[in-house]
C-alpha cells in the first residue's frame, strides 16, 4: 500500500523475510501457512508476521455488540494484525514515521536498511543495533533522515535499555521505558505495545489516522478516552477501525 518493504518482501505469492542470516518463505495453505525453513528460531518471528497472537473469536463475539465494528469484523474478518517481530526495528520505525508520510517513511527506511543491513535472497536483514550504534549521525542524514531523527536513531542503538526484557514487563512499565529515551513519546510507546508485544489493551490514541476513523465512525473527537469505550480490545479495534478506513 505504501511502497515495498524491503525487509518483509511480497514475491510471487509468499512473503520472504530474513531470519538469522537465512531467508525464510511464508505462503498461504489449506488451513494455515507454510514456512519454510521452519525451525526453533524461526517460528517465533513467523508467529509474530501473521499476527497469531491475536484470538479473533472473543474479540468477534464481543464486537457483535457495537454497531459499528458489528460490520467492519464482518467485512474484514480473519484479518490478524501482522508484529514486528523485533523491538529495535519496531523503534527505529516508529522514529522514521514521525510527523512524515507513510510512503516517505519507508522510503527513508529501506535506504538505512539498504546501507546498514544485508540482502539475503528477495528480502534485506533489518540493521543489527550493534552495527547502528557504531554508524555516524552524518551517514543517517545522506539517507534522509532529519538532524534530530539521526541522533535518536544512533542515540537508541547506543543506550543501555535491554529492549527484549520489556516484554516481561507491565504496559505502564514499558511506557515509562520508552519515554525516558529522547525522541520516544506516547505515539511510539503505545504503538510499540500495540504492534510489537500485542498488548490488547493498547491503545494509540495519538495516531492521525485513527483519530480520523474514530471521528469519522463514532462522532467522537476525545479520541484518548474513546478507547474506554472499547476494553478489553482495544489493540484490535484500532486496527480494525484503521483497516476499514483504508479499505472502503
Amino acid at each position: 500500500m505504501f511502497g515495498v518493504d524491503r525487509v518483509n518482501v511480497w514475491h510471487e505469492g509468499g512473503l520472504h523475510r530474513v531470519v538469522a542470516g537465512r531467508e525464510v518463505r511464508i505462503e498461504a495453505a489449506p488451513g494455515g501457512v507454510d514456512v519454510d525453513p521452519l525451525d526453533a528460531e524461526v517460528e517465533p518471528v513467523a508467529r509474530a508476521l501473521v499476527g497469531l497472537a491475536f484470538d479473533l473469536d472473543p474479540f468477534y463475539a464481543w464486537a457483535a455488540g457495537d454497531d459499528v465494528l458489528a460490520g467492519i469484523v464482518t467485512r474484514l474478518a480473519g484479518f490478524r494484525p501482522p508484529l514486528t517481530p523485533d523491538p529495535f526495528e519496531m523503534l527505529v520505525g516508529a522514529i522514521t514515521a514521525q510527523q512524515v508520510s507513510l510512503f516517505s517513511a519507508l522510503a527513508i527506511r529501506n535506504r538505512f536498511v539498504e546501507r546498514f543491513g544485508t540482502r539475503v535472497g528477495e528480502a534485506w536483514s533489518f540493521p543489527a543495533r550493534d552495527r547502528v550504534a557504531a554508524a555516524d549521525e552524518e551517514e543517517l542524514l545522506a539517507l534522509g533522515f532529519s538532524r534530530r531523527k539521526a541522533e535518536y536513531v544512533v542515540g537508541l542503538a547506543r543506550a543501555e535499555i535491554d529492549l527484549d526484557a520489556l516484554a516481561g514487563r507491565s504496559d505502564d512499565e514499558v511506557r515509562a521505558s520508552l519515554v525516558a529515551l529522547r525522541g520516544l513519546g506516547e505515539w511510539t510507546a503505545e504503538w510499540f505495545l500495540a504492534r510489537h508485544l500485542a498488548r490488547p489493551h493498547a491503545w494509540p490514541w495519538g495516531d492521525l489516522a485513527l483519530r480520523k476513523a474514530v471521528a469519522a465512525l463514532y462522532g467522537d473527537d476525545d479520541v484518548r478516552s474513546a478507547g474506554a469505550r472499547f476494553h478489553p480490545f482495544e489493540n484490535l479495534t484500532a486496527h480494525y477501525l484503521l483497516l476499514a478506513s483504508r479499505v472502503p
